[in-house]
């Protein structure tokens, strides 16, 4: 049940209600592939740092440990002990991704693990039944990510196959949530938007899977390779088409400032590996951008890596200590940066949805984007 409680232009401020809880948005969701946040951030960490949804990945866990076992440990919640919303991407991504070897057939795509090799089949059925043994919150529908470079005639047809799989999909779940042995008979089905950067296919198929009427609906394909003007313009073009309804989820994407622009454009639900992976690697965001914190003029700097931030790591460390347990490739400086980069986009978006609250959205965004520019003081 998504209730929308105010909008300034296209942007969106609502509430979405599911089986483990709530979710406030504009939210963005914090990766945790393999049913871990890279960085050893517990559960426990994620409730102290203001996260309201999880996102774990079908094909990773489908892999290892096995989706299967994972159902009978009573599913992914009680697994990672989590008892908040998770989201589950359905696998298509990392199919086209990480496999060299794949064969795509209207059932689905043949391909070998990049694990062990062994021999896969994943097609929309068996995407839904995965997400299904997981027991996720939401999970999203099985769908091709063309290249944003690939000729328009392969775009057109991969996503007429998207739109027929998403069909599969949606019968699919149907059935399992009606199952006696199903754990989450509740999931929601999220459907996934594509076209590369042709806003004509874009808009044809918003409109196609719209009429599905899914529990929300995903925009997919962008992050991959395009400029960020070229994503905004998409942007532009596409979500207008989306129900404004249902939440509308860009995956993958992405800066502090490209969340900014997705906002402003209707965009209400984000996730990334960019907070994590760049804290692993001593990167980390302030209000006046992105610092490394490997460089030498932090040596000796006693301040935290952003003044008055709550997170647990300013709360108690200096720069010139976390720089010290980096260059001693000591475990805990990662972790302190995964921490605070997480709770510095949790926070920024607890900022927006805020300042959508209060009709500022607009002076809100102006500023942050005037602060990241001027780079820090």
């Amino acid at each position: 049940m998504y209730q929308l409680i105010k909008t300034e232009g296209r942007a969106k401020r609502a509430q979405f209600e599911t089986v483990h809880g709530t979710i406030q948005t504009p939210v963005f969701m914090n990766v945790g592939t393999v049913a871990a946040i890279k960085g050893a951030v517990s559960t426990m960490d994620l409730q102290q740092i203001k996260t309201q949804v999880e996102l774990s990945n079908t094909y990773h866990l489908h892999v290892r440990p096995g989706d299967e076992k994972i159902k009978q440990m009573g599913g992914l919640h009680k697994f990672m002990n989590w008892d908040k919303p998770i989201l589950t991407d359905s696998g298509g991504f990392q199919v086209f991704s990480l496999a060299k070897l794949r064969r795509i057939k209207e059932e689905g795509v043949y391909f070998n693990s990049h694990i062990d090799g062994r021999k896969i089949f994943m097609g929309p059925e068996q995407s839904m039944q995965i997400q299904s043994n997981l027991a996720s919150t939401i999970a999203m529908a099985f769908d091709e990510c063309p290249s944003s470079v690939a000729d328009r005639k392969y775009v057109e047809d991969s996503v007429a196959r998207t739109t027929r799989w998403l069909v599969r999909c949606k019968d699919e779940m149907a059935r399992l949530n009606s199952l006696e042995d199903t754990i989450n008979k509740n999931q929601m089905l999220f459907g996934i938007n594509q076209g590369a950067i042709f806003p004509d296919i874009r808009i044809e198929h918003a409109k196609a899977i719209s009429e599905l009427d899914l529990d929300g609906y995903a925009i997919g394909g962008l992050a991959v390779g395009e400029t960020h003007q070229q994503m905004y313009h998409i942007l532009d073009e596409v979500v207008p088409y989306l129900p404004k309804n249902k939440p509308t989820y860009l995956m993958g994407v992405g800066t502090p400032a490209n969340i900014l622009e997705a906002v402003e454009r209707g965009v209400d639900f984000f996730d990334c590996v960019y907070p994590s992976r760049n804290g692993r690697h001593g990167h980390v965001y302030t209000n006046h951008g992105k610092l490394n914190l490997f460089n030498a003029k932090y040596e000796m700097d006693t301040r935290p890596i952003q003044e008055g931030c709550g997170c647990p790591t300013c709360q108690h460390y200096s720069r010139a200590y976390i720089r010290h347990l980096l260059k001693a490739k000591e475990m805990l400086g990662m972790r302190l940066c995964v921490l605070h980069n997480l709770y510095f986009y949790n926070n920024m978006m607890e900022e927006i949805r805020d300042a959508l609250d209060e009709g500022r959205f607009a002076q809100y965004k102006a500023e942050r984007l005037a602060g990241f520019e001027a780079g820090e003081q």
